[in-house]
This record gives structure tokens, sequence and C-alpha cells, in this order.
């Protein structure tokens, strides 16, 4: 027993050590990039798996067609990053492969189509979540997810953390002996300022009154403990913006209370709680299919929809009939993120259009509903038209 009590310190000492590295190169990190000061932006284009390609090559003809004129001018290129496939990555036996790393940093933006996270009975091998990996390897700290139903009062901005929590060490806990295994949630001064502190910038700059911060710091007491303290330090910078906290469990509650719900504006959480409630919050639009992600660092930024890779669709040959409007959200808040807002705009009210309000072409998933193609296709028509 003592062995193994050894052991353990042993490695929980190693990961320490890391994470006090993390950090060192947090407090070294400069401002965020200016985009309109760069002479060129690159947009990088990752199909990732399953329907990834399908869909993401309908929102690149997306991007293509609004970024018509900044394309000939020079001033934005695109990138195809063909190899963050399950394939490559299982073959490489990492998250992603050096190349593809090496590929992705030659980027500014990235637009990312969904990548397969293995589990336990899958045939690939337990390689890291590529997300996650992607967030760590390029600092991506703010996972951003947007939620508006105007005709149920729902206008929600999720900053869930992206680079700590539950999910930095996901792949690191271990088995101590075989009746105990430990996982390992991490909360740093650094990491819980910026993605609280970018939570209320946005609420500032969007003229948002109110910001809610989501944890379990009754029970969790060390590291969501420490997320709740600097979320009350940092609101007293903010004395026009009201500040209050919930529990997680009784936020997935409230979120489907007609009445409460209207009352949220941005809300900023740790990463588990994140990932869980803005699942949850997808719902209220159609389900995670139609919810775009943005995850932002300093130096780079990727963009995504948050549902799966559905292979099945692709072993069906039903790839093409993918709905593309996920990622397709994506590309609203990538434009927006790199100074086009009005293409921005134009390419949101397209999608409310082509949506919710006429609906004329849409996906079912199978050959009696239009193809991703045909759905791309309509909403350019619908922006020409505006």
């Amino acid at each position: 027993m003592n062995q193994q009590i050894e052991q353990a310190k042993e490695r929980f000492g190693r990961l320490l050590q890391e994470q006090m590295l993390r950090v060192e190169r947090m407090k070294a990190q400069k401002e965020f990039v200016d985009y309109q000061k760069k002479e060129q932006i690159v947009i990088g284009v990752a199909g990732g798996d399953g329907i990834g390609p399908a869909i993401t090559a309908q929102a690149k003809r997306i991007m293509e067609f609004l970024l018509k004129d900044a394309v000939e001018k020079g001033k934005v290129t695109f990138k195809m990053i063909n190899d963050l496939t399950i394939e490559k990555r299982a073959e490489a036996m990492k998250a992603i492969p050096d190349h593809v790393v090496e590929e992705l940093k030659q980027c500014d933006v990235i637009l990312k189509g969904p990548t397969t996270t293995p589990r336990e009975g899958d045939p690939w091998p337990n390689i890291e979540s590529a997300n996650v990996a992607m967030r760590k390897e390029l600092d991506l700290f703010a996972n951003v997810r947007p939620v508006k139903v105007p005709e149920k009062g729902i206008d929600w901005v999720f900053y869930r953390e992206n680079t700590e929590g539950a999910y930095t060490l996901g792949s690191k806990g271990f088995a101590v002996n075989e009746d105990i295994s430990i996982d390992f949630t991490v909360a740093t001064q650094d990491g819980t300022e910026r993605i609280i502190r970018a939570a209320f910038e946005y609420a500032h700059k969007n003229g948002k009154t109110k910001v809610t911060a989501v944890t379990k710091a009754n029970i969790i007491k060390a590291t969501d403990g420490k997320f709740l303290d600097i979320f009350y330090t940092i609101a007293k910078e903010y004395p026009n913006i009201q500040a209050d906290d919930w529990y997680v469990d009784i936020m997935t509650a409230k979120l489907i209370d007609e009445k409460r719900r209207q009352q949220f504006q941005v809300v900023v959480l740790p990463n588990l709680y994140g990932d869980i409630i803005t699942d949850e919050a997808a719902e209220f639009q159609g389900g995670v299919g139609t919810a775009g992600s943005a995850n932002i660092g300093k130096r780079y930024a990727m963009f995504e929809a948050i549902h799966g890779s559905a292979p099945r669709m692709v072993e069906e040959g039903r790839d093409i009939y993918a709905d593309p409007c996920s990622v397709i959200r994506a590309v609203v808040m990538l434009l927006s993120h790199i100074g086009f807002q009005t293409e921005a705009d134009k390419l949101d009210k397209a999608l409310d259009i082509c949506t919710q309000t006429e609906r004329k072409v849409f996906t079912t998933g199978r050959s009696n509903g239009a193809t991703s193609a045909e759905v791309a296709d309509y909403i350019m028509q619908t922006i020409e038209k505006m």
C-alpha cells in the first residue's frame, strides 16, 4: 500500500509541475491580436471527422461568397487543413499530429468541423479529445456560445472556461490500485481571472446589464470556491453590471423556468458545467445541431459546431444531407471576431430567415430533405436579396 501511495504522489507531483509551467506561460501572454492591423488574415479550415468535411465545405463556400472582395485584395486567405481526422490522429497516437499543430499555428483563426473522441469499445486507441488538445495547444481559454430565441425571450451568451477545470487533466487521471481511481480539477488565478474578465468585458461592450456565475462552490470548495471569489472581486470593477451566481444543479432547472430564464444575459462557468449547461441551452433554439461555438485566445481563435461527427450518417451515405447551420453559425462569430461585422450581421440575419421565418429549404438528415449544399445556396440567395 505504501508503495502505491508513493507512486501516486510522484505522478501527482509531475502533474503539478506541468500546471505550474502552464501558469508561467499565461503570465507571459501579450494582449489580444488586432486583426485590423494585420496585412493578411489566414483562415484555416479543418473538416475533421464524419459529417465534418461535408458541412465545413458549405461554410467555406459562404465565407468565400461574403469575403470575395477581401480575398481578391489579399486581406483574407484560406488554408485547408486535411489531417485533423481520427485516422491520422490514431496513426500518430496523438490527439493532434505534430504536423497538424504546425499547420494550425500558421493560421490566425480556424473553422473546425466535429472531431471524434474515442471511448471504451470504439475501434480507435484511447487518445485525448482533439478539441481539448487544441484548446490547450493554442491556449483558447474562452469558449463562447450564444443562444437566441426571441419569441421565448431568450438572449444568452455563455462564457465557458476552456483550458482548466475537470478537462485540463482529463486524460491524466490514474488508478492508484484496483480499488481507487483519481481524476482532477484545476483552477488557477490567471486562468480564472481572464475568463471572468472576458465575460464582463463582453457585457460592458455590448450593453448587457447582468453577468451570472455558475459553480458548485458550496461543495467543491477549493476550485469552484476560488472561481466564485474571483468573480465577485472582478464584478466590483463593473458597478453598472449586476452580478449574481447560481449552483449548477439549480441552474439547469432555472433555464427551463419560463419567467426566470429571461433574466439571464451573460453566463460565465468553469469547463465541465459550461459543457453541460450550453448543450441544454442549445435545445431551446433547436438542439446542438443549430449552435455554433467560438474558442478565443489572445493569439489564436477557433470556431466550430458543438455537435458530434455523426459517423453513422457517413456509413449510410447520408453525409450530404447533414445540416450545416451549426457550423455556419460559427462562421458568424468568426467574421465578427476578425472585424467583418457587416458580413457577420448579414449572415446572422439570413440564418434567422432561413431557419425560423421562412424555412423554405431544410434538411432532414435523409434524401427526403435538402442537401447541405442546397441549404448553403438558400442562405446565399437570401443574403443577395437583402
